[in-house]
């Protein structure tokens, strides 16, 4: 008997979200897609209860890729999502699973594996993060009136944490299945761009300092004292100081290069076999594989962190080769240190006093994450393509069963595949290597407001290929036959 003949009982029991029964109207899908919304702005606002004073948030600057909020109900985000995500990418991979997920049975052992994972990254992060740690430490208060005492409160707080993890991947299926685009993509745009707004207008923002338009309006008016223009000293505040204007200037390049690459495309002819005059086009576009795989990168290097923090708050003399933290519990040394991603100026400007690190010790942090960048990057969008169904082989039975072929060439899946493979697995890897380029640049330059480079790039990104989404449900809304030819009869 197979691993999955005797997983089948359990993995086709798990609970999921019941998949609607023939099309979902635009406007139906957009309210679901707005009340998620809503719900999840909620539920980051509902703070822990039995929490004492927190110590900082334990993502720092993955916050913004793994979305949620510090000291919420949701304080894991989609975290244990993505990391079960690069379990199955890799497992899938190596094709150690033997899933089709092609089959409809093997798609629900798929699923009901997903959902397995993610409860067991929910325990393997939770736990550390609540009963190892000083990040979500327990009120002393609550803990002297509770019969367990603090390891009662604990427990409360990582059941909390728990409810919300579970809460998270319901809403990701409701998204997917009754919305338009992916609940992951959602909150990763909604957190990120609650930071971006308030990096521009808050009188009064994240460590005190205040947004762009609010300090330039204090510059302008005398109220924010800035050295002179004339000195080093000026210059610099201008632009990386209070100016922040290579932040604005990055902000924008992202915005520009994103929609750029996004456009950039191989277009291969189309024309229905049976529909004369019928005609369309295929796009592979540079970017295939869409950003989301990078998301899988990051959560691969905010876990190697996970480890490192972990491990420094467990051990009272933690070798210094394997890695040294400062009093912002960021590693200043030792492996942990270089395997760390880039996150802002200050973390390889080593001419400044924003980090104590040598020139040399920069330049190979620097490359190890460029590295772990460029090659995570194409292998994910690579395992990313194959788990989707937008490899070759999945995409010329798509285009099959739609009625349409490749001027020129005999209607046959194998010929329309071979075509395909021309195109499709050199600009996933390219584009994959590209996408991993643009996140380091962006983290190296910094951007408006507590964002992220990377984050920003992945909303950007994310926002884009909605709207494209919008503007094909409302096309297929107005046009039910091109509905029926391009197989979107059901979701």
């Amino acid at each position: 008997m197979g691993w999955k003949e005797a997983a089948e009982p359990v993995l086709t029991r798990m609970p999921s979200v019941v998949r609607p029964e023939g099309h979902v109207p635009f406007r139906r899908k957009l309210g679901w897609t707005a009340g998620i919304l809503v719900l999840y702005f909620f539920l980051t606002n509902v703070t822990l209860f039995g929490l004492g004073t927190e110590t900082g948030d334990f993502y720092g600057q993955f916050r913004s890729i793994l979305a949620g909020s510090q000291g919420s109900i949701l304080q894991l985000g989609i975290g244990p999502i993505v990391t079960a995500s690069i379990v199955l990418q890799l497992l899938g991979g190596a094709d150690l699973l033997g899933l089709d997920t092609n089959d409809p049975r093997d798609q629900i052992l798929y699923q009901g594996l997903q959902k397995v994972l993610v409860l067991v990254m929910i325990c393997l992060t939770g736990i550390p993060m609540v009963f190892a740690s000083n990040f979500l430490p327990a009120s002393q208060q609550l803990a002297n009136t509770l019969p367990g005492g603090t390891f009662g409160v604990q427990s409360l707080i990582f059941a909390q944490i728990a409810m919300g993890a579970i809460l998270i991947l319901f809403m990701d299926e409701i998204v997917s299945k009754w919305g338009v685009g992916s609940g992951i993509g959602l909150f990763i745009i909604a957190g990120v761009s609650q930071q971006l707004v308030a990096g521009l207008f808050a009188w009064q923002g994240l460590g005190n300092v205040s947004g762009f338009f609010p300090t330039w309006f204090g510059i302008l008016t005398g109220s924010v004292e800035m050295p002179s223009l004339l000195t080093a000293e000026g210059i610099q505040a201008l632009f990386m100081g209070p100016g922040q204007l290579l932040a604005l200037v990055t902000t924008v390049l992202i915005f520009a290069v994103v929609v750029y690459a996004e456009s950039v495309r191989v277009e291969i002819p189309l024309s229905h076999a049976r529909v004369k005059g019928a005609r369309g086009r295929f796009p592979v576009k540079l970017i295939y594989a869409s950003v989301l795989p990078m998301i899988l990168v990051r959560a691969l290097q905010a876990n190697i962190q996970f480890l490192g923090r972990i491990l420094a708050s467990q051990l009272e003399n933690m070798p210094a080769w394997l890695g040294t933290y400062g009093q912002n519990g960021n590693p200043t040394g030792g492996l942990f240190y270089y395997f760390a991603p880039i996150q802002s100026p200050g973390d390889w400007m080593w001419w400044t006093a924003q980090t104590t690190a040598e020139a040399w010790q920069v330049l190979i942090r620097v490359g190890i994450d460029l590295t772990f960048m460029v090659v995570g990057g194409a292998i994910f969008a690579v395992f990313w393509v194959e788990t989707t169904g937008m490899g070759p082989e999945a995409t010329a039975r798509q285009i099959q069963n739609s009625g349409m072929q490749i001027p020129g060439f005999r209607r046959n899946p194998q010929v329309i595949e071979k075509v395909m493979e021309r195109y499709i697995p050199q600009v996933t890897v390219i584009g994959g290597a590209l996408v991993g380029v643009l996140a380091v640049a962006a983290n190296m330059l910094g951007t408006i407001g507590a964002v992220s480079g990377t984050g920003l790039l992945l909303t950007v990104s994310i926002t884009y290929k909605l709207y494209e989404e919008i503007a094909e449900e409302q096309l297929m809304e107005m046009h039910p036959m091109m509905r029926q030819m391009f197989g979107g009869g059901g979701n």
